[in-house]
């Protein structure tokens, strides 16, 4: 049984390692796509931005479409993560200001890099066979995983007639700002207009 124990001990270092290399590669394939487009986003590239080589970017990544959906998805965990992590940190329940910074959270889902990354991804999905049914499930449990969160967040009764129209025009309305960005900075007509939509989702859900 002694025996084993040396055997065991670079195991754990190796799998560390292993996810680290693993983490690199994603997110450097998000900045990527995000700055370079698909066209520009090959393995090669994000294998030398990540600082590794591209026989270790293929070992987790058979081929150029996992990389780029395992990103992209990967990310969306991370930010869903952020947005659930700001209901420990809200104001008072039934308050205007509570339903304001939770506008404000699922409005960034739609302004920052993810989304930028995720609407080349699309793009190229929509020429790309083969990349095109990965992004739209991808994107459809995305979509739903974003609407449960804000329904969660708000505490919303999806019973009540119109509320959860209500919540999906949000995200919708959110999906909009986020393209708006893409091309110029949109944030003071942004500010206005997640103030308006918190007044919004204020009304219907305390109607």
């Amino acid at each position: 049984m002694g025996a084993l124990t040396p055997a065991r001990g670079p195991k754990q270092p190796q799998q560390e390692r292993s996810r680290a290399t693993r983490l690199k590669l994603l997110e450097a394939a998000v900045s990527c796509l995000a700055e370079r487009g698909w066209s520009g986003s090959t393995v090669s590239v994000v294998a030398e931005r990540a600082g590794v080589s591209r026989g270790a970017a293929q070992h987790h990544f058979r081929t150029r479409e996992d990389l780029f959906t395992a990103a992209v998805e990967h990310v969306a965990e991370k930010r869903r993560g952020a947005v659930k992590a700001v209901a420990h940190n809200l104001p008072p329940a039934g308050s205007i200001a509570r339903t304001w910074v939770i506008v404000e959270e699922l409005v960034g889902l739609y302004t920052g890099p993810l989304f930028r990354a995720a609407l080349h991804l699309w793009v190229a999905a929509s020429d790309e066979e083969q990349l095109r049914e990965r992004v739209t499930a991808l994107e459809a449990r995305v979509g739903r995983e974003a609407h449960r969160t804000a329904v969660a967040l708000l505490d919303a009764d999806e019973a009540v007639p119109g509320v959860r129209e209500t919540v999906q025009g949000l995200l919708d309305m959110a999906r909009g700002l986020g393209l708006a960005n893409l091309l110029t900075d949109d944030s003071a007509r942004r500010d206005r207009v997640v103030e308006q939509w918190a007044k919004i989702i204020d009304g219907v859900l305390n109607a």
